[in-house]
């Protein structure tokens, strides 16, 4: 008999009901990037997070997944949605995150994508956002009658309320094995995925709402030259018009992104990085299957 747990665990949800926050909140490192837009998340990021639980070493396996997108149908979204059908195929637990106080019918369109047989555990995310405290035992409720869920567990991930008993709840129903990883890793990413990822955060944060999601990052260049990171990236958006908003005026805002992102890569790679921005135009971008493909979307 193994002396350890080791198991995967799929984060689902439909758009902006913080997945990539209750992530990085469990794993204990910024590796999923986050905004107030919808759509952030595009890849499956794996975060690892080794530690004992009820005296026994367990290594969960995380699988953030974009939002499931129920509403468009850009070669994007068909791809991002391809991503959480994908993450479903070989788990061992799924965590389907929903809004305190809000049941819709998208999210229970996520739900109808979990498989037979997969203990799911529903996490109902942003609990320091409920004023009236006397809604949560009714909202559970309501939850229950959706499905047979292996647990229910009130969260909240921005102020890491209750991660210890949601980790305990997943903890029960992860297979006795050795572990994945080395006890040490966080993520399956490499740094050059973790870089452009970084660089589309800080887009995200702050150009605002004024720009389309449509815009991504490519890194041109990645190397190590005097034990510094050398890093090249080029900004694809979809129009002129977005080229201006991100570069701003006197290229002030672009400054600020490339800044800001660079601080954020020396503190997730303990080391100094210098980073260059270019922001081009390709049109069509997001509509390209083949293109997306080259982008590294799965």
């Amino acid at each position: 008999m193994s002396q350890s747990k080791c198991g995967v665990v799929a984060v689902i949800g439909r758009p902006n009901v913080g997945k990539s926050t209750l992530m990085n909140a469990l794993v204990g490192e910024h590796l999923s990037i986050t905004s107030s837009k919808p759509q952030t998340t595009r890849h499956r990021v794996l975060g690892v997070m080794t530690e004992e639980v009820s005296a026994l070493p367990t290594q969960f396996i995380f699988v953030d997944t974009p939002g499931f997108q129920t509403k468009h149908s850009s070669a994007l979204n068909k791809t991002m949605n391809r991503a959480v059908l994908t993450a479903l195929g070989d788990v061992n637990v799924i965590l389907w995150v929903i809004e305190q106080d809000k049941l819709t019918d998208a999210d229970l369109k996520v739900l109808a994508l979990c498989p037979k047989g997969v203990p799911v555990i529903a996490v109902i995310n942003k609990l320091d956002q409920l004023d009236n405290k006397n809604l949560v035992l009714p909202f559970i409720e309501k939850v229950s009658g959706q499905a047979n869920f292996a647990a229910i567990v009130p969260v909240s991930a921005q102020s890491k309320k209750n991660l210890d008993g949601l980790k305990q709840a997943v903890a029960e129903h992860l297979p006795e094995q050795s572990f994945f990883y080395d006890e040490d890793t966080l993520t399956d990413r490499p740094e050059k995925f973790l870089a452009a990822e970084r660089i589309r955060e800080k887009l995200f944060r702050l150009v605002g709402d004024e720009l389309p999601y449509t815009c991504t990052v490519v890194i041109d260049k990645f190397t190590i030259e005097d034990g510094r990171r050398v890093i090249y990236a080029s900004i694809l958006v979809d129009r002129q018009s977005h080229k201006a908003m991100i570069i701003g005026k006197g290229g002030e805002k672009l400054k600020r992104i490339a800044s800001e992102a660079r601080q954020d890569m020396e503190s997730l790679f303990q080391g100094r990085v210098h980073l260059e921005t270019w922001v081009k135009v390709r049109s069509g971008w997001a509509d390209n299957a083949g293109l997306l493909q080259s982008l590294g979307y799965d």
